[in-house]
């Protein structure tokens, strides 16, 4: 697979569930993130090339609360994962807020955490 993430990811240390939000059920949990990009860890394969309309929780540093982001995804890549049953999924952002941006800037570049 030829890599080409434009921004270093950030690995989630906590479980972030990402849910549909036009259908209302969740999709799986962040693998880790950047701000234009996310790794999801599913239980189902996904539709290939699809678009996703997604919210998840965040920690808002500023005001010491989680923060809910709503984003646009498209789907890039779908592999099975080496535990049975799982699956990594690939997104670019395409779609998000100014404010949901700069949590998001925020959370990546804080400290503490992995990169990916």
């Amino acid at each position: 697979m030829t890599e080409n993430r434009r921004s270093q990811r950030k690995r989630a240390h906590h479980a972030i569930a990402v849910n549909d939000a036009i259908g209302g059920h969740q999709m799986g949990y962040i693998g880790n993130l950047s701000i234009d990009g996310m790794l999801l860890i599913s239980s189902r394969q996904l539709p290939e090339n699809a678009l996703f309309q997604v919210n998840f929780e965040l920690p808002n540093g500023a005001t010491a609360r989680n923060h809910t982001l709503e984003i646009g995804l498209h789907e890039q890549w779908c592999e099975a994962a080496n535990v049975p049953g799982q699956y990594w999924t690939g997104f670019r952002i395409i779609d998000i807020g100014p404010e949901d941006y700069n949590i998001l800037y925020d959370w990546v570049n804080s400290p503490g955490g992995q990169f990916d």
